[in-house]
C-alpha cells in the first residue's frame, strides 16, 4: 500500500469531519455522496434488470412497501430539513419488493431500497415493515456504505481523499460496491459491524417513530426474528452480522424512551 503523503493525510482529515445525524457520531469519510449514491444507483438498477432477479409489481405487498417506504421518506427529509441536514442528502428514493425466499431487505445509499418477499411473513404489518425498512434507511442516512466504501479505498491504497483520476473514480466506486453488496448475485446484503447495526436500530426506531409508528412494535418484530433462529432455522443473511437477538431487543427497548420524543399518531 502506497504511503500516504502529507496533502493525503490532511485530505483523509478535512473529509472525516462529518457527523450522524440523531447519534451525533463523528465518522470517516474518504468519498463524496455524490460519488457513492451515482454507484450505487447503477449497481441498484443492475440487480433489478438482472435475470436472476424477479421484482414483483402491482400487487397489494408491493404498493403497500412503496406506501410505508414513501412514508418514512418524506418523515426523514422533514427531519433533515428541519436540522440543517437537507444540503447534504440528495436522495432519489425507490422503493421494491422481490420475489425471494430469503429473509432479507436493505437500502443503498441514495434511498435505493429493496424488500424480499421472504421477510413478510416476519414484518406481518405497516409497523413490522415500518420497523425493518427505517433500520435499513438508518444505514443510508448514517452513510455507512460510504464508510466501508472508504475503508475499502485506504486499504487498496487508492488514496480517495485526494481523488481517483476523473475518469476511472466512477468505474472504481462500482467495482467496490459491486463486491460489498454482492450484486452479481440475486442475494445484495452489505454486511456491516455490529456497532453500525446498534446505530441503524436507534436510527430507524426514531425513524418509525417520526412516521407515526409506535416504536414498541419494534420489539415484537425482532422477538420474531429472533424465534426464527431459535426454532432451529438458518440465521438469516439479514442478521449474520447483527448483535445478538437479547442484546438487541434490550438496547431498543431501552432506546425507546427516545425514539417516543417524535412519536404522534
Amino acid at each position: 500500500m502506497p504511503k500516504l503523503t502529507g496533502f493525503a493525510i490532511a485530505a483523509l482529515l478535512f473529509y472525516s469531519c462529518s457527523t450522524v445525524p440523531l447519534t451525533g457520531r463523528r465518522q470517516f469519510m474518504a468519498v463524496s455522496d455524490a460519488e457513492v449514491n451515482q454507484s450505487a444507483a447503477q449497481s441498484y438498477q443492475q440487480l433489478l434488470t438482472s435475470p436472476k432477479t424477479k421484482v414483483i409489481a402491482g400487487t397489494n405487498d408491493a404498493i403497500r412497501i412503496k406506501r410505508v417506504g414513501n412514508q418514512l421518506a418524506a418523515a426523514i427529509q422533514r427531519y433533515l430539513n428541519a436540522n440543517g441536514y437537507a444540503n447534504r442528502y440528495n436522495f432519489q428514493w425507490e422503493f421494491n419488493l422481490i420475489q425471494s425466499n430469503e429473509v432479507n431487505a436493505w437500502c443503498m445509499p441514495g434511498g435505493k431500497v429493496a424488500v424480499y418477499s421472504g421477510i413478510l411473513s416476519i414484518t406481518r404489518d405497516d409497523a413490522g415493515l415500518a420497523t425493518v425498512m427505517g433500520h435499513e434507511i438508518g444505514h443510508a442516512i448514517a452513510r455507512h456504505s460510504a464508510e466501508r466504501i472508504s475503508q475499502q479505498y485506504v486499504a487498496q491504497g487508492l488514496g480517495a481523499a485526494v481523488g481517483i483520476a476523473a475518469d476511472n473514480s466512477t468505474s472504481a466506486l462500482v467495482q467496490i460496491t459491486n463486491q460489498l453488496y454482492g450484486t452479481g448475485s440475486q442475494i445484495a446484503l452489505l454486511h456491516y459491524s455490529r456497532s453500525q447495526e446498534s446505530e441503524a436500530d436507534r436510527l430507524g426506531l426514531t425513524f418509525m417513530a417520526m412516521t407515526g409508528y409506535d416504536p414498541h412494535q419494534a420489539v415484537a418484530f425482532w422477538q420474531r426474528m429472533a424465534q426464527l433462529s431459535a426454532n432451529g432455522n438458518k440465521q438469516p443473511e439479514f442478521l449474520s452480522t447483527h448483535p445478538s437477538d437479547q442484546t438487541r431487543i434490550r438496547d431498543i427497548e431501552n432506546r425507546i424512551p427516545e425514539a417516543m420524543k417524535y412519536y404522534s399518531k
